[in-house]
């Protein structure tokens, strides 16, 4: 295995229209859990596509199946009916290929283990063909702000900066695809505003495709390029957004007219669902 240095794409700010396949492809998706006669239905007949690049939110009510979803297009979920493309390929093929990573709620860094050593974690397990490349893990704590706090131990971090090490170490497998689930929703208010406005700055420097689900309609229009709204009882695409704001954005812009009108719309959208 080869740590290489990172390879940044500046200001990259939009999907590819060149006809390139879709990064993520769901074509009418079904899941369901339990058995004949107790069987729930999670999601029913989903479709969409995210073009690689972009930055797409989802939002949706509580038990509307957006978790599913996320671990579905990560393999991590049967699928009963329709299919999904990850990257052209089967998920299960782009997992095998470490093509995407992924970013829960919890940081759930090996307390054992320093920031640095927690990074390198996925260059220690899994697949290591020689030819395998990592992205340089001192120079992803330096991108995500940690430069001078490699060797402190997950106690020795505040929340935030323990969510910054996990994306680090998401990073560190060069994936293509970004999928993270609720990142920010246990922070306070503050340190999820500076998280933001990091997490635009990566996106914007790596170019990877971030599929990202939150509770937060501010925080889904201001990091989304499109914004997935998912009814429930069954989850089932609503709505799948386009937000037209200018970049680069910054916290000030959500007190502006245009902000706020998204947020009404999406707020009344998610009120029918």
């Amino acid at each position: 295995m080869i740590a290489m240095p990172i390879t940044l794409k500046q200001n990259y700010a939009a999907p590819p229209t060149d006809g390139t396949p879709p990064a993520v492809s769901v074509s009418n998706l079904h899941i369901r859990f339990g058995n004949e006669g107790s069987e729930f239905t999670a999601l029913q007949d989903v479709s969409m596509q995210i073009q690689e690049g972009a930055l797409v939110t989802m939002l949706g009510p509580s038990g509307c199946g957006k978790s599913t979803l996320l671990r579905c297009i990560a393999d991590l979920v049967h699928i009963s009916d329709g299919s999904v493309s990850v990257l052209g390929q089967m998920p299960r093929k782009a997992r095998e290929g470490r093509d995407f990573a992924f970013v829960f709620q919890d940081a759930t860094l090996l307390p054992w283990r320093s920031a640095i050593e927690n990074v390198r974690l996925p260059m220690e397990v899994g697949r290591r063909d020689s030819d395998t490349t990592f992205a340089d893990p001192e120079q992803l704590l330096a991108l995500v702000g940690l430069k001078g706090r490699e060797n402190a131990l997950p106690h020795e971090l505040s929340g935030g900066q323990r969510q910054r090490v996990a994306i680090a170490r998401a990073l560190v497998t060069r994936p293509r695809i970004l999928l993270m689930d609720e990142p920010f929703g246990a922070l306070d208010e503050i340190t999820r505003d500076k998280l933001n406005e990091e997490l635009l700055r990566l996106w914007q420097e790596t170019g990877t495709t971030i599929l990202f689900v939150t509770h937060s309609i501010p925080e889904a229009v201001f990091l989304g390029q499109y914004v997935l709204m998912l009814a429930s009882h069954p989850g089932r695409v609503k709505e799948f957004m386009k937000i037209d704001l200018p970049g680069p954005r910054t916290l000030a812009m959500r007190d502006t007219v245009e902000f706020i009108r998204i947020t009404a719309q999406l707020r009344a959208l998610l009120e029918q669902c």
